[in-house]
């Protein structure tokens, strides 16, 4: 028979071996649980005893740390892990982020996994950082069908946005000739020397140059020839009449539509500036219904 101190310092006993083996398999007892033997007034740990250390042995738990004596307070729950949490919030927000969030949630939700398994229950939350693992990963493989939707989209904007630019510049081309007429007695300056007329009215060089041209230019625009020597008051249909349009590039540059690119820059559409000062873009098939002589 056997008396076994608890860590509220009070005596259970006298017990079986028997007993005690079980309270060992329990967990209620350990190696470091004082004992006194019926027969003995000492007290010493049951680790001591050598009919214990084959139940000792078995009851041992992996980290290697013993059980709890009889009488201890119950050990605390196991926290939640926070990387768990944190790895479900992020997996989610990639919806928002395009899949952004998702790596790091990807991440975090493996890291929360290893620590948890490697808590012996200190901590919980498996099944929220498997859930964030799992979301993040499933947002990751999304970014590509993200990135095949959302490419095409960007590259429209950014094309309607070099057309609204070089319609812009077109339309500030357009206003400098007018103003360069109305100050040179209604005439149009000649084609030789027309965008270096233009430089006191349009004093941004950037403005000759279409987004889409070809680089290296130093203008990709051309005056209608068939105006120059004409006052503004000849032209019969000034809304209809060419007097900027676009062309390949070149300084100085004056003719007719044989000079307009051979593809069109701005999603199939040239650009046209016009006598009365509007802009537009023309499609091919509307070319024949513009003007070119006064």
């Amino acid at each position: 028979m056997f008396k076994l101190l608890g860590a509220d310092q009070k005596e259970y006993g006298p017990v079986t071996a028997d007993q005690i083996r079980q309270w060992i398999a329990q967990g209620r007892a350990n190696g470091q649980t004082t004992a006194q033997a019926a027969e003995s007034t000492d007290w010493k740990p049951l680790a001591e005893f050598p009919e214990f250390a084959d139940a000792l042995r078995a009851a041992a738990s992996p980290a290697g740390q013993p059980p709890p004596p009889p009488g201890s307070p119950p050990p605390p729950p196991p926290k939640t892990s926070g990387l768990a949490i944190t790895s479900l919030v992020l997996g989610c927000l990639g919806l928002l982020t395009c899949g952004i969030t998702s790596l790091v949630g990807l991440i975090l939700g493996i890291v929360a996994i290893v620590r948890i398994n490697k808590s012996k229950g200190q901590l919980r939350g498996q099944g929220l950082a498997l859930a964030g693992t799992i979301v993040s990963a499933a947002f990751l493989l999304l970014v590509p069908i993200y990135a095949a939707m959302l490419l095409p989209a960007l590259a429209r904007a950014k094309q309607k946005a070099q057309s609204v630019m070089c319609i812009n510049n077109v339309k500030q081309l357009n206003l400098g000739l007018i103003m360069y007429a109305a100050d040179n007695k209604n005439l149009f300056p000649a084609g030789t020397r027309w965008c270096d007329a233009l430089k006191p009215y349009v004093p941004n060089p950037t403005t000759f140059l279409c987004p889409q041209g070809k680089p290296g230019q130093r203008c990709h625009y051309a005056l209608n020839a068939k105006l120059v020597g004409h006052e503004t008051k000849e032209v019969r249909a000034p809304a209809q009449t060419v007097l900027i349009f676009e062309t390949d590039g070149g300084w100085n540059v004056a003719g007719g539509r044989e000079l307009l690119p051979a593809r069109p820059r701005h999603s199939g559409a040239y650009v046209f500036g016009f006598v009365d000062g509007h802009t537009e873009l023309v499609r091919p098939a509307r070319l024949d219904n513009l003007r070119w002589e006064p």
